[in-house]
């Protein structure tokens, strides 16, 4: 599985088995931020909330696709955004589609992909959004050590759920999204089962 670049690869081995042990079971090795996963506060805010401390309810809602591939910019500003607002304001989550998910595997995954601008995202983290989502490695550009995109929804309790696949086949709106993290204690961020019921 892809990772971001530093981080350690998931590992699956099976060391029970039916033959020898009357049963299957396997053990998963992983860091809690690969593949499709969500950010807790706590990754990235020193003192912030663990995913444990959101409830339920924090993980599913009312979604709203926005196609910013056809946009063809490094960077996505509130100029952007503001057509969608009505949407935006109607949703509990925001997904932005790039479609740079289909590099996924290879080199090109990491690099070049569009980030939002910090007034983007400083205006997104004003309205009542639960998450955004998004089909890329990150929600900060490639090589960003002080992560403000990260800061600004993390600090106002905004999720972040990386590594979405598949938003191409979503309407713009209309559907109900869910992105259910691992129910662990004191957890920066977890993989995630991440569904859309249309």
């Amino acid at each position: 599985m892809p990772v971001f670049p530093g981080t350690e690869s998931p590992s699956m081995t099976v060391p029970c088995t039916i033959e020898k042990d009357g049963f299957r079971e396997t053990e998963i090795r992983m860091y809690s931020h690969v593949g499709t996963h969500m950010d807790a506060p706590a990754h990235i805010i020193d003192g912030g909330a663990t995913l444990d401390a959101f409830d339920a309810a924090s993980f599913g809602g009312a979604a709203v696709v926005i196609d910013i591939g056809t946009l063809r910019k490094d960077e996505i500003g509130i100029s952007d955004l503001l057509p969608h607002e009505e949407s935006i304001i109607e949703s509990d989550f925001v997904l932005l589609r790039s479609d740079w998910s289909n590099f996924w595997g290879k080199e090109d995954y990491f690099k070049g992909y569009p980030v939002l601008t910090g007034e983007a995202a400083r205006w997104l983290a004003t309205l009542d959004l639960k998450g955004i989502g998004i089909d890329m490695i990150s929600i900060d550009g490639e090589g960003s050590q002080d992560l403000p995109v990260h800061h600004i929804l993390l600090g106002n309790n905004v999720l972040v759920i990386e590594n979405l696949a598949n938003l191409g086949e979503l309407p713009a709106s209309g559907f109900t999204f869910f992105a259910l993290p691992l129910k662990f204690e004191d957890v920066d961020g977890s993989p995630v089962r991440a569904i859309a019921v249309i």
